[in-house]
């Protein structure tokens, strides 16, 4: 079966084409990303197993590396870390797809690459992970489409639209050119007209004990027996509640975890979690018994930000009111 979309080659700004590199032991998956690669344009520079390419000459890598690991043993571990230490120096792009059980070792591997991981991904997600990839690159030309594939890029695009929307009314008080992510500091208080300014030197309130914070969390996913979860979807909100809680409690947070917290697609969370650790409101803390291993967490500002908006809601470390 034939992806159904077709580039013309693509060639980088010297004029060859980009060459990828596909790494995958289930030989269904491979062959279908080879063929998926081929047609989004490139050439393929190698197509084998990981065990293959590891024990192999270590030669060029590509301009993107496609690699299915469903079962992140040692061998695998340190094959992925390998290629994002390669990545990231050469600039090329990494899409991984994994599954949810060998979804922390495989994050836990990529930190300088900013590789796109995809959770029990299927075969469409995989080609819209390449059609990322292919979205920088200047010139790029697509062949004359089919009405039914013009009609879908259409709906991709509403839908595109009115995500953004939504996301730039997260943070009205988002820095100018910020992103969607960016939020400014609460205010300070100063004193009243007539009166010379004065700071407020108030203490910071801090979060809310755990169980506080967790019962916000049952009662957003209570909903969801009432009224189709996609309805109440807000994946960023719920990292955040989750997070807020862990942080209360004292207790390290795995991106698995994040990702089910999240309530939406593992693929989707992780997209999340990896914006959001870009956009400074979380930050990736390695585990310290398995370098190996990363966990997720709260920024001090973005911590200190939901200890203000709970107290501004009158949810606070001494009362809790209804909600």
């Amino acid at each position: 079966m034939q992806a159904d979309f077709t580039y013309e080659p693509v060639f980088d700004s010297a004029g060859f084409q980009l060459a990828i590199t596909i790494l995958a032991d289930r030989d269904t998956v491979r062959g279908q990303l080879r063929e998926d690669a081929e047609a989004a344009g490139f050439r393929i520079l190698e197509c084998c197993s990981l065990d293959e390419f590891a024990s192999g000459a270590s030669g060029a890598l590509g301009d993107l590396v496609l690699v299915d690991c469903a079962e992140a043993d040692a061998a695998a571990v340190a094959l992925l870390s390998r290629l994002d230490m390669r990545a990231g120096k050469s600039g090329a792009h990494i899409v991984v797809s994994t599954t949810m059980a060998s979804l922390d070792a495989v994050f836990g591997c990529f930190a300088m690459s900013g590789a796109q991981i995809l959770v029990d991904p299927c075969r469409a997600e995989r080609v819209i992970a390449i059609g990322r990839v292919l979205a920088h690159v200047p010139n790029l030309r697509l062949r004359e489409l089919a009405e039914e594939d013009r009609l879908m890029l259409l709906r991709l695009t509403e839908q595109m639209s009115k995500i953004a929307e939504r996301l730039e009314s997260l943070s009205p008080g988002q820095r100018e050119g910020g992103g969607p992510f960016r939020f400014e500091s609460p205010t300070q208080a100063f004193a009243q007209q007539g009166e010379e300014y004065s700071a407020s030197r108030e203490k910071p309130p801090r979060l809310p004990p755990g169980d506080r914070i967790r019962r916000i969390i049952q009662a957003r996913q209570a909903r969801a027996k009432f009224f189709d979860a996609e309805l109440f979807a807000d994946p960023a909100w719920d990292i955040l509640l989750d997070l807020a809680a862990a942080k209360s409690e004292r207790r390290r947070v795995s991106v698995t975890s994040l990702c089910i917290a999240a309530g939406v697609p593992a693929t989707t969370g992780l997209r999340w979690i990896s914006q959001m650790v870009d956009a400074g409101l979380l930050v990736r803390i390695p585990d310290p018994h398995d370098r190996r291993r990363a966990h997720i967490a709260l920024d001090d500002t973005t911590a200190d930000a939901m200890a203000r908006y709970f107290e501004a809601v009158g949810i606070t470390a001494d009362e809790l009111l209804a909600v």
